[in-house]
């Protein structure tokens, strides 16, 4: 669920109600519920998934299948200084580049068999998700070139031990 507001000054007003009308983007009673419940426990899970996010982030920087960490919390991660700048910390949302060895078929095989990171874009739950990407296509500031195939994962509310094996599985399919 996303929930937020959009506000317009009164010349603008018409407008908005008119493409808000046409979309019958209206959320329910039981979506404003589930929203307001689950911001009253946001903070803690935030807290969590910050710290179990830079340790899986540390524990990835050892394997060798990976040759780069994206995480906005470390001193090497491109933006790092916005970051100290404007947040107070981070989340479970991290990136990994693997080694640009690997085929996108083996990464497949990677993907496709993990047994608790699902694959998918709902950042925030408590449930650990992975996803690969390339925005070379939609980047114009600069270019993308990040060496190897990239792939994003928000780490959920899992056993540590059980995400590590889990991606540690992941890692020795690459080589298959």
């Amino acid at each position: 669920m996303l929930m937020g507001l959009v506000s317009a000054n009164s010349s603008h007003w018409p407008a908005l109600r008119e493409a808000y009308d046409a979309m019958a983007m209206l959320p329910g009673a039981e979506d404003c519920f589930l929203a307001l419940r689950g911001l009253r426990t946001m903070h803690l899970r935030v807290k969590e998934a910050e710290a179990r996010g830079i340790e899986l982030a540390k524990w990835l920087k050892r394997q060798p299948e990976i040759i780069r960490v994206l995480h906005p919390a470390f001193e090497e991660c491109p933006g790092h200084e916005n970051w100290k700048k404007y947040f107070t910390g981070s989340t479970g949302l991290f990136s990994i580049i693997l080694d640009k060895k690997f085929s996108q078929s083996s990464v497949d095989n990677m993907l496709d068999n993990m047994s608790i990171f699902g694959l998918g874009y709902s950042w925030g739950g408590f449930e650990s998700l992975i996803i690969p990407f390339d925005c070379a296509d939609y980047r114009t500031a600069t270019k993308w070139s990040p060496g190897g195939m990239a792939l994003r994962l928000q780490v959920g509310l899992e056993d540590m031990d059980d995400l590590k094996q889990d991606l540690l599985e992941g890692l020795k399919r690459l080589a298959e």
